[in-house]
């Protein structure tokens, strides 16, 4: 067992896909995909229809793309959100990491990862997907990393995804506990550049303020799904 998985397995992480396969797999990804709610927090939501994130998960979020950025010769990867609500919290991370996309509103999720995919000229394979339920598992058929957040209740749901083939690791925390964090975690590990991330965020320049603005560049676009597709909001 090597130290990352041994790290991760005690904090009650399941590896699905052997480590190594899941590592091979992980030197593909081009883009990052995360579900909304009971991924960046428990599901809960206020009367007004919002559900919250943590500055705990959102740094995870940036800290990952920072390692991609780095493992992919300074190419900024694609983050995006996609979930079947409209959520201004949601949109409000987008906004501030500046993430690429957010789509709200999509209840068949496949047809709208094919819609940012053709944004990019990337291929399923090349996605990292976070996600936790029902409504995630057409993209994480085809995803080419599936992170699943852990929730204790709903067991066979857990089985059915296991059982499918449907998911490459399950995190030891679950929704509203800084999985997301645990999750990005995990892949930075794996890539063998957790250190060199954290290394270069302390001394900040120059490395880390050349993605820095590379990131800021860019302009997030919102869509909502509607019957014909992805509109601009």
């Amino acid at each position: 067992m090597t130290d990352i998985e041994r790290i991760f397995t005690d904090l009650g992480g399941q590896f699905i896909t052997p480590i190594d396969a899941l590592t091979q797999k992980l030197r593909a990804v081009r883009a990052i995909v995360f579900d909304w709610d009971g991924v960046f927090n428990d599901g809960i939501k206020t009367e007004s229809g919002s559900s919250s994130f943590s500055e705990v998960d959102s740094m995870g979020t940036n800290l990952l793309r920072f390692g991609l950025w780095l493992q992919q010769d300074r190419q900024l990867p694609v983050a995006a959100i996609i979930t079947g609500v409209t959520n201004t919290q949601s949109e409000t991370l987008v906004r501030r990491e500046h993430f690429h996309a957010s789509y709200s509103q999509a209840k068949h999720k496949i047809d709208v990862l094919r819609h940012l995919l053709d944004q990019h000229n990337l291929q399923p394979h090349e996605v990292a997907f976070f996600f936790d339920d029902a409504l995630d598992l057409s993209v994480a058929e085809v995803a080419g990393v599936r992170i699943m957040i852990r929730r204790q209740a709903n067991p066979l749901f857990t089985q059915f995804v296991i059982a499918n083939e449907l998911v490459d690791y399950i995190t030891g925390s679950e929704s509203g506990q800084f999985a997301v964090r645990e999750g990005c975690e995990l892949l930075l590990g794996l890539l063998g550049k957790f250190d060199e991330v954290m290394n270069e965020r302390l001394s900040y320049h120059p490395v880390y303020n050349d993605y820095y603005q590379q990131r800021q560049a860019i302009e997030p676009t919102y869509w909502t799904v509607g019957p014909d597709g992805p509109e601009p909001k």
